[in-house]
């Protein structure tokens, strides 16, 4: 089964270093272009993209590159669905703060994720790690149910390389995520798609 996955295009807060989560910020010009040109691409890659699913993160940033995408490509740009699973993880109470404005209030809890970061939990009530983030998307892989293109976030296309690439914890949690390039993953039938690490191919094209 043939997947490719996007990030949404840049925002002003990810120009600014600041821990997005799951508010919901709009891409910025930038952001813009990456969008379409990405779209440009995938048009070249699966021409009008016949029996392919469309879906993407319900958050603003990543329907708005999705609808970019499919304007790029020739298609109407609402015809995609939403899905909750692929909501970029939770920063609970440091959603909105840069690294360095953590590292003034909670030196302490900023060591403990820089030791961990694929585990580490931020402080908050609904705050997750990579690692709680990663079943939600290998529940996501398991619903999958034929060719897809999907707009998502940057821990998503982490929990992707770990579960598919089987990518080290530490190296998924701090690799680069682009958003200007695309990810093609390609399926083997049975994937486990229960976080652990599934069948398949995943590589930026």
């Amino acid at each position: 089964m043939l997947v490719y996955v996007i990030r949404h295009g840049q925002t002003d807060w990810n120009a600014e270093g600041r821990l997005q989560g799951q508010k919901d910020i709009p891409i910025n010009a930038i952001g813009r272009g990456q969008a379409t040109r990405n779209g440009e691409t995938l048009r070249e890659l699966v021409g009008s993209a016949d029996g392919f699913d469309f879906v993407a993160s319900p958050l603003w940033r990543t329907r708005e590159t999705m609808e970019r995408i499919r304007t790029a490509m020739g298609l109407d740009p609402a015809g995609y669905r939403t899905d909750e699973l692929l909501k970029e993880l939770s920063f609970g109470d440091w959603e909105g703060s840069t690294t360095a404005e953590i590292k003034k209030t909670a030196p302490e809890r900023l060591r403990e994720r820089s030791k961990n970061k694929w585990s580490f939990i931020p402080p908050g009530e609904d705050a997750e790690s990579y690692e709680i983030l990663s079943w939600r998307i290998g529940a996501w892989l398991a619903s999958l149910k034929g060719p897809t293109i999907s707009v998502s976030h940057g821990g998503v296309l982490r929990s992707l390389f770990r579960i598919i690439g089987n990518v080290d914890e530490d190296e998924a949690a701090n690799m680069p995520i682009h958003q200007d390039r695309i990810v093609r993953i390609e399926l083997s039938e049975g994937d486990a798609g229960d976080g652990t690490v599934a069948k398949g191919s995943i590589a930026w094209i």
